[in-house]
């Protein structure tokens, strides 16, 4: 079965920007819908954003629209998210998920709805 291996986390000032990356072992990220959810302590797991099978759309949570990006290096077998203007309350360990094939976009926010997970990066914000 696939794996998940992430990196990129990190500490990062209010207003700063960090890119994290979700490499994909054993199979091909092209067959996957991709997401990203994050944790914070206390919290429940919340949807971030998601790339949509086959890679042709994207959705985001309300929070997170404008400043975060999701993307694809097929090539590289890896999804990003590019984190903008962050802030304090950004803070979370950060897990990339995958599901083979497509899923409709209502259930695309449900963490019941993947089969993979990565292992989480921690992102701190703090001045």
């Amino acid at each position: 079965q696939v794996q998940l291996v992430e990196s990129g986390g990190g500490l990062v000032q209010p207003g700063g920007s960090l890119n994290v990356s979700c490499t994909t072992v054993g199979d091909y990220v092209t067959s996957y819908t991709m997401a990203w959810f994050r944790q914070a302590p206390g919290k429940e797991r919340e949807f971030v954003a998601v790339s949509t099978w086959p890679g042709g759309s994207t959705g985001y949570a309300d929070s997170m629209k404008g400043r975060f990006t999701i993307s694809r290096d097929n090539a590289k077998n890896t999804v990003y998210l590019q984190m903008n203007s962050l802030k304090i309350e950004d803070t979370a360990v950060y897990y990339c998920a995958a599901r083979s094939g497509s899923l409709p976009s209502i259930v695309s926010v449900s963490t019941r709805s993947y089969d993979y997970w990565g292992q989480g990066t921690q992102v701190t914000v703090s001045s």
